[in-house]
């Protein structure tokens, strides 16, 4: 079918030329040095954060493109499951889910390092006469504790 496609495309093709081939890879060469020199969840958080912000131009438009051709003639209106239209909307949206679950593994990797979960092991018992110390003081909320 792709063949027949091509074939009965071609007098438009040739009207509206594309470029051929694919985009021009970026080099990941120095986020990948650095990510092997990271050391620390922060230094590898500041890679891939770098690396986040600077594909997400990309990607956005991938996604503003697929959701384009889903509209094509209105054919995403009212469109089934499984219909071109619906697996190019999914598409679309996957392919921004991919931002946004890379930096929900940033937070994550990030909350293990900064606000590890308690010991979950029980405390041992106490000195014989001696009183348990009273539980810290939580931080005060005032202002510049946003998050």
């Amino acid at each position: 079918m792709k063949r027949w496609a091509r074939r009965d495309a071609e007098p438009f093709r040739k009207a509206h030329p594309l470029p051929e081939g694919p985009w021009r890879e970026p080099d990941f060469t120095p986020y990948l040095d650095a990510l092997a020199a990271a050391q620390t969840p922060a230094e590898i958080e500041a890679v891939t954060e770098r690396v986040l912000d600077a594909a997400e131009p990309t990607i956005r438009a991938l996604s503003d493109y697929l959701v384009a051709a889903a509209r094509w003639q209105n054919q995403n209106r009212d469109a089934a499951p499984g219909s071109p239209a619906n697996l190019l909307m999914t598409a679309a949206s996957r392919a921004l889910s991919a931002l946004a679950l890379a930096d929900e593994a940033g937070l994550g990797r990030l909350r293990a390092a900064y606000d590890p979960a308690p010991d979950s092991t029980p405390p041992t018992s106490p000195q014989p006469g001696a009183t348990a110390a009273p539980p810290p003081v939580p931080p005060s909320a005032g202002p510049g504790h946003g998050r």
